[in-house]
């Protein structure tokens, strides 16, 4: 048995941990950026606190809210002129996963500028970066826990994400209580991506002890509670489970990787701008359906955990679990359309092409858009 796991990431968990920002912050920086979206932060309330608290501490501050789903790389550039204009040396993202996935891309252009490009194809290499602080205000991506920065590039459309141990954040304050006033659509999507970040790390053949035994646990806590949650936003406990679960997922998938269901979502994203839990949600059970025969043993797992009996289950209880969270959906009702198949095939072959050979099994162009037509 032979595997490394280096995962340097200080995750601070717990109700009302958010009210250690400041302090945490003073132990990293003197000057922040904070990044996050244009809206619930603020309506929330989140922002005017970590502004606060950040002044209690001693720490000054510069905003950039322009932040949107899917961040583009235009975005990470605006970004990292703002904090090197402003003298920042520390990033805080406050938000869901774009809102910290575009942190870490800033905290990285900030220091390395040039074309982000060139390090997200892996043509370029640096493991500089500006420290970051990570608030999450969602339970699904699990950016907190991880390297990765997934952005669209808007001249190319590809959606890849770059991959530095020097964006796994410096601090990761996961307060569950944050996540109790997100709308219901929100909260099916990002939780139904936590959820598959555990199973497919969990089939990826880049999996490993470790990250085996906390994508189970993780897949095993979203089962649980995510329904929970969704049909009643008072369980706290179970608001607790799934932070958990989410956060184990990010640290998951930042080891052994996602696989096909991811690898297909992202050149749907980049090209319509879905929601990715969406996409996610159009896609897996097609995905899964076609994988089964290759992959009986791991989704005989995958099925208990879930609540079934044998490994086919899988995609039947997949689609249930759609169903009672209002998240059942097609590629063709979130904007896709027949004649940008092709263009999908070629560009998942190109950005995604980790994903899916760590797949259980691989599929060609002619099984990619098979399965892309089957979603619509």
């Amino acid at each position: 048995m032979e595997f490394q796991y280096h995962l340097p990431v200080d995750l601070v968990f717990g109700r009302g941990k958010s009210d250690l920002i400041g302090e945490k912050a003073a132990g990293i920086g003197k000057r922040a950026l904070i990044v996050t979206g244009g809206n619930s932060t603020k309506r929330s309330g989140l922002l005017d606190k970590t502004e606060e608290l950040l002044r209690e501490n001693g720490v000054s501050c510069v905003l950039f809210d322009q932040v949107t789903p899917n961040p583009l790389t235009t975005t990470i550039y605006e970004g990292a002129e703002l904090a090197k204009a402003q003298n920042c040396d520390l990033v805080i993202a406050l938000g869901g996963g774009s809102s910290i996935d575009a942190a870490k891309g800033i905290a990285f252009q900030a220091v390395n500028g040039g074309d982000i490009n060139e390090y997200i194809f892996g043509r370029a290499f640096s493991d500089k970066a500006l420290p970051i602080v990570a608030v999450p205000t969602t339970c699904g991506t699990g950016s907190e826990g991880n390297g990765f920065s997934v952005m669209t590039n808007p001249d190319t459309m590809d959606k890849k994400s770059l991959r530095c141990n020097a964006i796994v954040p410096t601090c990761s304050i996961i307060d569950p209580l944050l996540m109790t006033t997100m709308p219901k659509s929100i909260l099916a999507s990002v939780g139904f991506d936590a959820l598959c970040h555990n199973m497919e790390a969990f089939l990826s053949a880049s999996v490993q002890p470790l990250t085996a035994m906390q994508a189970l646990e993780g897949i095993r806590m979203s089962a649980r509670s995510l329904v929970s949650v969704y049909e009643d936003s008072s369980d706290v406990d179970g608001w607790d489970e799934l932070c958990l679960a989410s956060t184990l997922g990010g640290m998951v998938i930042g080891v052994s990787g996602v696989t096909a269901p991811h690898g297909m979502e992202h050149p749907a994203s980049g090209l319509m701008d879905i929601v990715h839990g969406k996409g996610l949600a159009a896609l897996t059970p097609v995905v899964f359906r076609h994988t089964l025969p290759a992959g009986e043993e791991k989704f005989g797992v995958i099925s208990k955990l879930l609540g079934g009996s044998k490994p086919s289950d899988v995609v039947e209880l997949l689609e249930s679990l759609l169903q009672r969270l209002h998240l059942t959906t097609t590629l063709g009702e979130c904007g896709i359309t027949e004649d940008q198949i092709p263009w999908m095939v070629s560009n998942c072959l190109k950005v995604s092409i980790g994903g899916l050979k760590a797949h259980p099994k691989f599929f060609d162009a002619d099984e990619l858009a098979e399965i892309y037509r089957e979603a619509l």
